[in-house]
């Protein structure tokens, strides 16, 4: 796909000061993508569902400096506390997305960022972060270039996220997003997220995730460490295989509404993370003893009871409890009976599936 669609190439207004404040949320994936390429390009697609409670509000201050364009200029701000150990991130993400928003050094920021979860706690706070940064960047292009149409703004605010998260690139919509090509999904591809475009049986349409935090600590090990032992692992090409294979099966699953397949494909593609993780070098294992104690009780209670709950994970300790809004009342009743003691402090988070992101 030629960047060169992404490149800004002249304003057609001026901007002097203003702000604009964008809602985006996390998404937690069901195929997993883990390994990545140069520039932020996934090693294998992955498919997520977008979710709606767990969310990054961000807003973007601007004001057009009247000299000195030669550096970014910006603070952040998380929950109105300054947060200088942000800059270095932020930068990174600056100098990666330059050349496409070229306006960045010509106007002072200030970011004012908050988040209805716990940051960094496994929940993926740098999808919804950076996915809600975008999108306030790409508001300021808009009003740069109002010409930029919809499909346009959004694809591009996704190629920009990406930029910054890879993950964020599948917070924008809703409410399942695909990236990375696959050859049986039309207009997938590497560059940006794009919405789930085939039928959908109506059980994956109001699906519950009940989000227990196991451990909302900072992780031992970031994912872009993760990442970049998926180069050299023994295993990957096996596994980037497996990936394509189940997004092929998923697309199936999704049509048909076959639960015990949705179960046995999703809670497959979180252990396989993981097992990807432990047989990395250096080795690492981000679950804790109760993130398995969580797993079994999952699988005794669908075991006794036929019900359709199973769980899935990201790079972390939290355990993300799915199940369909048709069977809410029974399965929430065993998470607060049974799950929610395995629970740091008896801390979770009921959410759903949700629309993507909001200008506010």
């Amino acid at each position: 796909m030629d960047l060169t669609r992404f490149l800004l190439k002249n304003y057609q207004n001026k901007l002097n000061n203003g702000s604009v404040t964008w809602s985006s949320p996390s998404n937690i994936a069901l195929v997993k993508y883990w390994g990545k390429k140069e520039h932020q390009i996934p090693e294998n697609p992955s498919i997520s569902f977008t979710l709606d409670s767990c969310k990054t509000i961000t807003e973007l201050i601007y004001s057009k400096k009247n000299e000195g364009h030669n550096s970014f200029d910006f603070e952040v701000y998380l929950d109105e506390v300054l947060k200088p150990d942000f800059h270095p991130k932020i930068e990174t993400f600056f100098k990666r997305i330059e050349s496409y928003v070229p306006f960045l050094k010509e106007f002072k920021f200030t970011i004012k960022t908050k988040n209805t979860f716990p940051h960094s706690s496994g929940i993926a706070s740098s999808a919804s972060g950076m996915s809600a940064l975008a999108l306030c960047i790409m508001s300021i292009e808009k009003q740069l270039n109002p010409n930029l149409t919809e499909e346009e703004f959004i694809q591009k605010a996704s190629f920009l996220a990406r930029l910054g998260s890879g993950s964020a690139c599948r917070s924008l919509e809703g409410d399942l997003v695909v990236w990375g090509h696959h050859p049986n999904i039309k207009s997938s591809n590497d560059l940006f997220g794009v919405k789930y475009p085939y039928k959908v049986h109506d059980i994956f349409k109001d699906y519950n995730d009940t989000i227990l935090l196991v451990d909302k600590g900072e992780k031992q090990v970031s994912s872009t460490v993760g990442h970049n032992l998926m180069h050299g692992h023994p295993f990957a090409i096996q596994r980037f295989d497996q990936a394509i294979e189940n997004i092929t099966k998923i697309k199936s699953i999704l049509e048909s509404g076959d639960l015990d397949q949705f179960m046995a494909l999703v809670e497959s593609e979180a252990l396989t993370l993981h097992a990807m993780m432990m047989t990395s070098m250096p080795y690492f294992i981000l679950m804790k003893p109760n993130t398995l104690e969580i797993i079994n009780k999952i699988w005794q209670f669908r075991q006794e009871t036929g019900l359709p709950v199973c769980f899935t994970l990201d790079a972390g300790a939290n355990v993300h409890v799915l199940y369909p809004n048709k069977y809410k009342d029974k399965i929430y009743e065993f998470i607060k009976a049974q799950l929610v003691a395995y629970c740091q402090n008896g801390h979770y988070i009921c959410d759903k599936i949700g629309f993507g992101a909001k200008q506010l």
